[in-house]
């Protein structure tokens, strides 16, 4: 049992030198070979994942470590050869009591902070910026409706496109931007079937259901590219749809979202001219003799008496009548001496 603690002591401190590491190398946002722990939280609520993890790893180890004690002491103290003649005993209230509340006050001890936790990830955040999510087979779609309402297709990229400084089966043509301290609304649905849109570095997980929309949020603490992956299997493209989200500064930000406007054209209208003044208008008009104000006096009687004759041309003219129309007062007339002519007969 001596060798136990050193060599659990080293595998802790093993992880713990790897997550620093990765950590100064820059790598934090994906996994890493021969990882033997989370990927370093870069959010709050990943941060009291990873807490509430490492506390919950402590409690199962001594459970673990108590009940293995607790069977090679039965082995050792009860076989055949160390006991002969077996012992008739088939209960022991106190024994039975003893191991059915541990077992509560330990489970209740852990729910305790798991449902904090749990609340902590699904209360409703003031959030400052909204991304829609939209999975479709095998791509995602992101919409920005708080900057314009712009959006694009974020695809695989295959082997051909692939950078020195990508990573196979994980990056993207199109990648996610945020900005850093940020609190960051996500509202995920689906198009076809039933996506997963996960980021573990955020302590993101929420499914993409097709006709429901789910709604998740995270603040980025850490400037980096953070990657993820599909995890609901939805065809079969499921392993070639990750998720990548670049954190950058609030300003690298706010030019991104300047230029997908342009590329978009909605880069907003330039602002309108304000309306001249009444001395600007009265300066820019030119000044007028004594002959133009006659002359336009002139022109503007004779319009006037111009439509005066056409008005009263268009009044006493008689109003045509239409073919319909004479043939309706012809049905009217018939029908008006119908009586006289019986009358008469």
């Amino acid at each position: 049992m001596k060798k136990l603690f050193p060599l659990a002591a080293f595998v802790s401190f093993a992880s713990a030198a790897f997550n620093a590491f990765a950590e100064s190398a820059g790598y934090e946002g994906m996994a890493k070979p021969y990882q033997l722990n989370f990927q370093p939280p870069v959010t709050p609520v990943m941060e009291k994942l990873y807490d509430l993890h490492s506390v919950l790893l402590i409690v199962i180890t001594l459970i673990t470590v108590l009940v293995f004690i607790v069977m090679a002491y039965i082995c050792l103290r009860f076989n055949r050869k160390a006991n002969p003649v077996a012992s008739k005993t088939t209960h022991n209230t106190k024994l039975e009591i003893i191991w059915t509340t541990i077992p509560i006050l330990i489970l209740v001890a852990i729910a305790i902070p798991s449902l904090r936790l749990h609340y902590f990830m699904q209360r409703p955040v003031d959030t400052t910026l909204t991304v829609k999510v939209v999975g479709y087979q095998w791509y995602w779609h992101y919409d920005y409706p708080d900057n314009g309402g712009f959006g694009f297709d974020s695809y695989i990229l295959k082997g051909a496109d692939l950078k020195p400084t990508d990573h196979r089966q994980l990056s993207v043509d199109n990648r996610l931007v945020v900005p850093v301290d940020t609190k960051v609304r996500v509202q995920i649905t689906g198009a076809d079937v039933i996506h997963s849109w996960a980021v573990p570095a955020f302590g993101v997980k929420k499914d993409a259901v097709p006709g429901r929309l789910n709604e998740t949020w995270f603040e980025a603490t850490k400037i980096g590219t953070f990657y993820g992956q599909c995890s609901q299997l939805c065809g079969v493209g499921h392993g070639f749809m990750p998720v990548v989200v670049e954190v950058v500064s609030k300003d690298d930000f706010n030019a991104w979202v300047n230029k997908k406007k342009q590329d978009g054209g909605i880069a907003g209208e330039p602002a309108a001219k304000a309306p001249p003044s009444t001395k600007e208008k009265s300066d820019a008009s030119p000044a007028k003799s004594p002959k133009m104000d006659k002359a336009a006096a002139k022109n503007a009687k004779l319009s006037t008496s111009a439509g005066t004759k056409e008005t009263a041309k268009k009044t006493k003219a008689p109003i045509e009548k239409t073919d319909d129309d004479a043939a309706d007062s012809d049905d009217t007339k018939s029908e008006k001496s119908t009586p006289s002519e019986k009358e008469s007969e």
